[in-house]
């Protein structure tokens, strides 16, 4: 009797088991909310952050009273607490597990503003895929990544953490990123992406971390919002608020973004998550009374779960209770967060497979397209003619400065859980390439780069004296950059503007590489070098990249991401800014010429400073190579075009040097008239092209017309007809302009 009650209850459970999986993903979230209890669903919302195995944190699981965690990477206590989730606990819902994958797992590539300056979307995707392999092998399935900040001030130090100022680029970055981390299908190797932060972090005023923003919902429209709604379109899964309030309402409170724009207007599905403590710092910002109340208006605001500030699983059955907000909305927010847990395929499989953990790091792929990172990432800003240098005269080269052989500063900011004994410095990959070519002496100079080191210096120049070529690796230490890591000073810290100096008093050539987490002033760099590369933080193969870029195997074609000014006094600088009513000329006169003039009352009535040109030190989308192209005149492919239209723009690419390279031809567009003031460029397209020497090629864009809609005066989004300017160039200081008419 007993065996035959056991046979119907497997049965049984087997039919249920079965049905379940034949269930759509909807049916199944349904099935699952209607058997959970209230304290069930809260858990679900409430997100912590752990560091080893904690039983009591393991009998939060057990009671159904934790939906994900942060901070853990070790599969074996992942494990644990997934089994306490999935066999312990009533429904046995498995938990997501989170961590920051910015820029590679193991495999560390480029920082994100490195990447951007690659110009290559495919080659982001593929470093997003091979860093997803890598942490879905310990058990991480959901990143907060990629970050979609518009930024445009250096000295905000989470600059390196995204693509830079542009909206065009860091949207293609955006959705390159979520792709890869996501992959094609979804799988095992599937990690959700989280596109942050939610929004206009990146206008923090002053360029200090977490500061207010003053964005309009114009610019939040036109300039801020749509890399987000790329990305929700795109697919990914997750969306996270942002620290800042804009406008005076804190972003994680701000329920026209979340509950209007994100959901409403997009048709967003996955679950929004609130930065660490996000909710609750809304009572320093003087928004919420306390805890319950910033959880309250947090909730309200459509933010499903809560990162670490415990609102949610502390007050929200009483807010229910007292009305301030509804079972249909904690019913939705929980909807949303098993879809993903369902989606990610978590409840089939939740556990890892500890025994091929370590097989999925750093492998000869990853490594290989790691390097192909750097390489690309890599912009030469300067160049006399000493790169690439040439191993039949170069017999002996000084490798000095500070990043010359740093393995951990050079992996950059965001590097959890990257191994700097795998990091390959230029120090080593010079001797390892190129050693039985040239005599390397390597002296450092300064060891780190905030150093002051008069002797260390000094032991340097007395080693420049025995060298053909000076190869100074200069830079930031990655701690100088990052959340958190904002400067006043964007120049060279310690002493290494002294240093440079002294090397370039030798009369020996001087090739400097920068390593950094942003862009740097560089006004003494190129007064005192005869060739800049700047490689932004390279990651794990910068060294073999900058080494092979040097000596000439490889050539450059990084375009920089963002606008490099003169001083830190132009900041925020960037290219597509509104015209004035009375826009600098560069025929202005500068305080130093105010004696030539005496009895001058008048040095110009345009828009610059007394003291410093208007112009940056490199615009935006600029990189020299070793050769040169000359662009033919732009031409379009009729004078005018509907507004559902679409526009050939073309003109004729020609290698004019003697080395095959790869140039990254831009598109850009101006629209003349607006019923608002518009920017004076904007960047819509790119192309990476490879030519041979004396190559030419056509280069075609096709620009679709409703690429040019904007939301002007009425808030309205759509292309305005009128007049436009149109360049195809190597950057967005240059090319020969066309024009067409909008109808």
């Amino acid at each position: 009797m007993v065996r035959n009650l056991i046979s119907i209850a497997v049965v049984a459970l087997t039919t249920a088991i079965s049905v379940f999986a034949q269930q759509t993903e909807e049916q199944r979230v349904e099935s699952l909310l209607q058997q959970m209890t209230l304290q069930e669903k809260i858990g679900q919302l409430n997100q912590l952050s752990v560091g080893g195995f904690d039983q009591n944190t393991a009998g939060m699981m057990r009671s159904g009273l934790v939906g994900s965690i942060l901070n853990e990477c070790n599969p074996k206590v992942l494990n644990r607490y997934q089994k306490a989730a999935v066999e312990e606990s009533r429904l046995g819902i498995p938990l997501i597990i989170s961590r920051d994958v910015i820029h590679g797992f193991k495999t560390m590539f480029p920082i994100p503003l490195g990447l951007a300056a690659t110009f290559d979307p495919e080659l982001v995707q593929q470093g997003a895929r091979i860093s997803a392999v890598e942490a879905t092998a310990s058990g991480i399935r959901w990143t907060f990544s990629p970050m979609l900040d518009i930024a445009r001030d250096p000295r905000w130090g989470r600059i390196a953490e995204g693509s830079g100022e542009d909206t065009y680029l860091d949207t293609q970055m955006g959705v390159a990123m979520v792709k890869g981390y996501q992959g094609e299908v979804i799988d095992q190797t599937s990690m959700a992406a989280c596109v942050k932060h939610f929004v206009a972090y990146g206008a923090a005023e002053g360029g200090r971390d977490y500061n207010s923003t003053g964005v309009s919902e114009r610019t939040l429209r036109n300039v801020y919002l749509p890399p987000f709604e790329a990305c929700v379109k795109a697919g990914a899964m997750t969306l996270m608020t942002s620290f800042n309030d804009n406008d005076g309402i804190p972003s994680t409170g701000n329920g026209f973004l979340v509950n209007d724009v994100l959901r409403g207007e997009w048709g967003f599905e996955g679950f929004v998550v609130s930065d660490w403590a996000s909710i609750s710092e809304m009572i320093n910002h003087g928004y919420a009374e306390n805890n319950k109340h910033a959880g309250e208006l947090a909730f309200n605001a459509g933010v499903d779960m809560d990162m670490m500030s415990y609102s949610y699983i502390s007050h929200l059955e009483e807010l229910l209770n007292e009305g301030k907000v509804s079972m249909e909305a904690i019913d939705n927010a929980v909807r949303s967060i098993l879809r993903v847990k369902f989606r990610l395929g978590l409840f089939e499989n939740p556990y890892i497979d500890e025994d091929k953990v370590e097989s999925a790091f750093y492998s000869a792929e990853a490594l290989e397209a790691a390097r192909k990172s750097a390489v690309e990432s890599a912009v030469l800003l300067t160049n006399n003619g000493v790169l690439p240098l040439d191993k039949s005269k170069v017999k002996t080269v000084l490798v000095t400065g500070p990043m010359a052989d740093a393995p951990h500063d050079q992996l950059g900011t965001w590097t959890f859980d990257g191994d700097p004994a795998h990091t390959v410095t230029p120090l080593k990959a010079i001797k390892q390439l190129y050693g039985n070519d040239v005599k390397v002496i390597y002296e450092p100079g300064l060891t780190y780069s905030r150093e002051f080191n008069d002797d260390g210096i000094a032991k340097a120049v007395k080693a420049a004296k025995k060298a053909d070529v000076i190869l100074a690796f200069m830079g930031e230490e990655a701690i100088l950059s990052g959340e958190a890591h904002s400067l006043v000073d964007i120049t060279l810290k310690g002493d290494q503007r002294k240093m440079i100096e002294a090397l370039h008093a030798t009369g020996k050539p001087v090739v400097l590489n920068i390593m950094a987490g942003r862009q740097l002033v560089l006004d003494h760099e190129v007064a005192h070098s005869d060739a800049i590369l700047y490689s932004f933080h390279p990651g794990t193969m910068g060294g073999p990249a900058i080494a092979q870029l040097i000596f000439g195997d490889e050539t450059p074609s990084g375009k920089t991401p963002v606008t490099f000014p003169k001083h830190v006094g132009q900041v925020p600088l960037y290219y597509n800014h509104n015209m004035t009513g009375r826009p600098a000329n560069g025929r202005e006169e500068m305080l130093h010429e105010i004696p030539l003039r005496a009895g001058q009352t008048s040095l110009g009535m345009t828009s610059y400073w007394l003291d410093c040109p208007f112009a940056p030190e490199f615009p935006f989308g600029y990189g020299l190579t070793y050769t040169t192209f000359e662009y033919g005149a732009t031409a379009v492919g009729a004078a005018e075009v509907g507004t559902d239209g679409v526009l050939k723009v073309k003109a004729t690419l020609k290698n004019t040097g003697k080395k095959e390279a790869t140039e990254v031809v831009q598109l850009y567009v101006r629209d003349l008239v607006g019923s608002v003031t518009r920017p004076v460029r904007e960047l819509k397209g790119f192309q990476r092209v490879t030519l041979a020497p004396g190559e030419s090629r056509e280069v075609v864009f096709e620009l679709d017309i409703q690429d040019l809609a904007f939301y002007g005066k009425d808030m309205v989004k759509k292309v305005e007809p009128g007049k436009f300017q149109v360049w195809i160039a190597g950057d967005s200081a240059s090319g020969v302009l066309a024009e067409f008419e909008v109808k």
